[in-house]
Parts: structure tokens; sequence; C-alpha cells
């Protein structure tokens, strides 16, 4: 089976070009900015590309085409997608679809520290054996690569409010079905698609709403914004992650962040000590610990990682 992706070298897109081509699809890709690190991840896959958007990038034609969703209208390549009847899907529908089904996916969201956060989960299941699988919008260090299907169930992904494509207005993260979630923090961001905070709470309560009722929700306690999300309607295990009441604290030893216990039910359950500094580094790591614990990795155990 022959795709194409229209905006591969997008850090989620070429991602997930790199997990279909480890799927077993041939994958090919067209992008107005080809350049590396992306480019040279992709090439190294066996992964064709194509600089700009022509409709002769799409002759002979793929039998799916995934549409990023930085892909408007009057793109010359949409265009001819859209005249031809080309099968096409969004970047996370291609996801639910082809990705997910089978897997316990660890989703972490919120307007900062995914990346941070969804990087370390990954590490802390890859240190504990699990060796789960992941895509990552960045490429982090431990790994040398920003996806990968993995060898078990457990899939790690950042998961983006961001809307998924411009024929589907939704956020990205509705697609991708997590059974643990972690909500880091929760800001008005993107002011070019959300009128006010209000309509990003009402994205995420979408997310909420998605999540089975064994799985767990991970968020920081006494955060207003995002109580008022799950006060909207939550149907999951929630944990509450920092504050005085928390299952989930922090005890620092030095003020930087860069040696910190981890209690868990009042009790010490690891030490953190490492070259990482700030409250929010600390705070996604606290979330990545717990998140883990879920899928059942003992906290002193990540907190070795």
């Amino acid at each position: 089976m022959h795709i194409h992706i229209l905006g591969i070298c997008g850090t989620f897109m070429g991602s997930l070009a790199i997990l279909a081509r480890e799927l077993g699809f041939h994958v090919s890709g067209s992008d107005e900015n080809v350049y590396p690190p992306m480019s040279t991840q992709l090439e190294e896959q066996g992964i064709s590309l194509f600089h700009g958007y022509d409709a002769e990038t799409l002759s002979p034609a793929p039998d799916l085409v995934i549409i990023g969703n930085a892909m408007k209208r009057g793109n010359p390549a949409v265009e001819h997608v859209l005249e031809k009847g080309l099968p096409y899907v969004s970047g996370p529908e291609f996801f639910s679809r082809y990705i997910a089904p089978g897997r316990w996916v660890l989703a972490a969201s919120g307007t900062h520290g995914k990346t941070s956060s969804s990087s370390m989960l990954a590490w802390i299941l890859e240190y504990a054996g699990m060796s789960p699988g992941f895509l990552i919008g960045g490429i982090p260090k431990d790994f040398g690569i920003s996806a990968r299907l993995g060898n078990t169930s457990f899939f790690v992904i950042e998961a983006d409010e961001y809307d998924t494509a411009f024929f589907d207005k939704r956020s990205k993260f509705v697609h991708y079905h997590p059974r643990t979630l972690i909500i880091n923090n929760l800001e008005f961001d993107h002011a070019d698609i959300f009128d006010d905070l209000a309509a990003i709470q009402r994205q995420f309560h979408h997310l909420v709403r998605t999540i089975p009722g064994s799985g767990r929700i991970l968020f920081p306690s006494d955060t207003p914004v995002i109580d008022d999300v799950i006060a909207m309607g939550c149907w999951s295990e929630q944990e509450g992650l920092g504050g005085n009441e928390s299952l989930w604290q922090v005890e620092p030893v030095c003020e930087d962040g860069s040696h910190f216990q981890v209690l868990y039910k009042d009790r010490v359950a690891g030490t953190v000590n490492w070259q990482q500094e700030g409250e929010h580094n600390v705070a996604n790591a606290l979330a990545s610990i717990a998140a883990a614990h879920h899928v059942g990795v003992l906290p002193e155990v990540a907190c070795e990682a």
C-alpha cells in the first residue's frame, strides 16, 4: 500500500511517516520546507521526499493520502486529491485507524511541557523494560528518533490541542483514544484558531470524554482552569499532582529542582537526582512518574530512570 503525506516534514507528520514505514507501507511525501533534522531522519528510513506541492507528485496515484493540518484549500496537491477523488485522511485519523487499535496509549497534553513529559514517560517505560512505541514532537536524545512502534502494546504520544485538518476542526488529540492522560497545564494559546480559553477547555473536555472508565487522568491539583474541565463531566479515575492533599507530591532537596523526593500517598517512593532544573521540569517529571505507575512501573524504578 502506497501512502503519500502532504506536509511530511512537520514534527507530527514526519513521525507518522516513520510509523507508517515501520508498519510496512510504502511511504512518500511532499513539503515546502524539506530540511534537517526531519528530512535526514525520513531519508534514513527510506522515505521519498518531494519539494513543493505539484500535483505531479501524486502521479501515479497513491492508495491513500494523509493531509497535514497546515494544508489549505487552494494548495495544488490538495485540489488534485479532491478533484480526482483520491482517498484521504488526516494524520490523527491515520493514527486512530492504523496505530491506536490494540494499544494502551499514554498521552501527554497541556499548553506547555508536552514534548518533555512524553519524552520522559517514554524513557521511563523503556528503562523499566517495557519497550514502548512513541510519537513525540522532537527527537529525544535517549532514543535518537521521534517515533517508533515499539515491541509491546504501550504507546506514548504527545497530544496536541491544535486542529486536525482543514476538513476536521477538532483538536488532534480527540483521535488518540488514550487510556492514561496527563494534562500538564492549561492556558490560552493558538489565538489563530481559538477565540478564548473556554474554547480550548471545551476541546480538552472532548478529550476527557474519550477516556475509558478504567483509564486515568493526571493533572496538577488546585488548578481551576483544569478543574473546570473535569467539572464538565469525567467518568475516569483521577489523580492530583503536587498539591498538599494530592496522592503525588514533591519534596525538594535542592531548591533549583535538580534533586527532589517523590512522595506517593504521603510516603517517600523515590528520589530524583538529575541535571535538569526548574519547577516546570519537576512538574513534568512527577506527571511522567505518575503516568508510568498506571501501567505498573514502580515509582522507585521511574525515579531511577
